[in-house]
């Protein structure tokens, strides 16, 4: 198993976790304004914790986002200057996957609706499948109304959006309130990451990107249900 660190901020919660020798420890802590002054002390004290030197790790793992403008860049500049320091590989890995796995983790579902609240009326969502090995995208990360949230068959939906635009939802067939207050953590990036790292899915410090969909035109119905047909054929 590789040893990896990863590093979340997307979010109002800062996160970092380290996958080392198949053991999982992690640190978290709430305040968007705090973010870029706590990440550092929680990676130092999670190497101290298992005994080792950040050089030792295989490679970095970071929440890329969608999420807060700030957040997200705050995670790639972060990892790309522990990268660049210890000459180690990034893995970027979208937010909204990470919610979906901590959902997995949480209920074992394999269908997932994952809704983060993007502010101004908007939500970011995607739709990912477990195939019992690894996750798949359904519906790629989206930036859309809420109303504008349709997913493909059944699915256990999760995240802050939900709450965040309740009148919205509360009439759909996904909606509920068991897993509204799942947030992107960096323990989940670090077992996504382990993964993604053997598959050779990572790049080098300097080639590391935040994930932005603020700017970009949100995915029609007609587009989100040919992508979704797709991902199944």
């Amino acid at each position: 198993m590789s040893t990896i660190l990863a590093i979340e901020t997307s979010s109002e919660r800062a996160s970092a976790a380290l996958l080392h020798r198949d053991v999982l420890i992690a640190r978290d802590i709430d305040g968007a304004s705090m973010h870029s002054q706590t990440i550092l002390p929680m990676v130092q004290s999670l190497l101290s914790e298992a005994g080792i030197a950040l050089a030792e790790c295989d490679a970095i793992a970071y929440g890329a986002g969608p999420g807060s403008f700030t957040g997200v860049r705050t995670a790639c500049g972060i990892a790309q200057g522990l990268g660049f320091g210890a000459q180690l590989p990034l893995v970027p890995l979208v937010t909204l996957l990470g919610l979906a796995q901590a959902c997995r983790e949480q209920c074992g579902a394999n269908d997932v609706l994952a809704i983060v609240d993007a502010r101004m009326g908007e939500v970011y969502w995607a739709q990912y499948r477990h195939d019992g090995v690894r996750w798949q995208a359904v519906i790629a990360p989206t930036l859309s109304s809420a109303a504008e949230v349709q997913p493909t068959g059944a699915v256990t939906a999760c995240g802050n959006g939900l709450k965040a635009y309740v009148d919205d939802f509360r009439a759909r067939s996904f909606y509920g309130e068991a897993w509204q207050d799942l947030m992107p953590h960096a323990a989940q990036l670090a077992v996504l990451g382990a993964a993604a790292f053997a598959r050779g899915e990572h790049v080098p410090a300097g080639a590391a990107e935040p994930l932005y969909l603020r700017n970009k035109v949100a995915l029609t119905t007609r587009e989100r249900q040919e992508k979704a047909e797709r991902a199944l054929t």
